[in-house]
């Protein structure tokens, strides 16, 4: 049976994937005489870091230059200099468990799916790497577009690729960007959190919600 809406818009971290934690994956050579708090501490300024700016990232030039910055905020945080290969060995990323199940069955009720996410330009060579490309009909990073979520023309652009109006999309997320963004774009929105309090706990329950079953 056709699902309600033709199109599904999608966020990938914390949505689709998962990032390991970082603090845990550093080379123990680089920092196993530093306080494990403070290795987590700095990798989380890190994060925000890279979470602020990722649009900046829109190519190989300027996404080395962007990684060079993440580094020296990493290298502040634990007071010794740390460098773009070791800060990115420790990052590492994974689809969750039910992301690929999810995605196939929306495919198989006909919708067409498409990422939305703000990330460098390398999202697609990452969910490439975790196996969940292949489920995908288009990956829109605020680098292409040159604007983040909530702004409008992220969704927009999904939009164009998913060949459909606002009124026929659905957008899933998990962060407060994703409601106001879907809402600004007039798209109807589920948000999830994997620790319950939202829409849906898991990409499992959202395939089943009635939002996108048959009418």
């Amino acid at each position: 049976m056709p699902a309600p809406y033709r199109a599904c818009l999608i966020d990938a971290l914390g949505t689709m994937v998962r990032l390991l934690p970082p603090w845990e994956h550093l080379d123990a050579a680089v920092a196993s005489d530093i306080d494990p708090e403070r290795v987590r501490t700095a990798f989380e300024a890190e994060m925000r870091f890279y979470r602020d700016n990722a649009e900046r990232g829109r190519d190989a030039g300027s996404l080395a230059a962007l990684r060079e910055e993440a580094a020296a905020v990493l290298s502040a945080g634990l007071g010794r200099e740390v460098g773009v290969a070791a800060m990115m060995g420790a990052i590492r990323f994974r689809a969750y468990p039910d992301a690929a199940p999810a995605l196939a069955a929306l495919r198989r009720r006909g919708l067409r799916i498409v990422c939305v996410s703000n990330w460098d330009y390398e999202l697609g060579a990452v969910l490439e790497r975790i196996g969940l490309a292949p489920a995908l009909d288009g990956v829109v990073t605020s680098a292409a577009v040159g604007s983040r979520k909530p702004d409008r023309a992220i969704f927009a652009a999904a939009l164009a690729i998913a060949g459909c109006e606002a009124a026929e999309a659905i957008h899933v997320g998990d962060g407060e960007e994703d409601v106001e963004g879907a809402r600004a774009a007039g798209i109807d929105m589920l948000r999830i959190d994997r620790d319950g309090g939202a829409d849906v706990s898991s990409l499992a329950e959202m395939v089943e919600r009635p939002e996108l079953n048959e009418r």
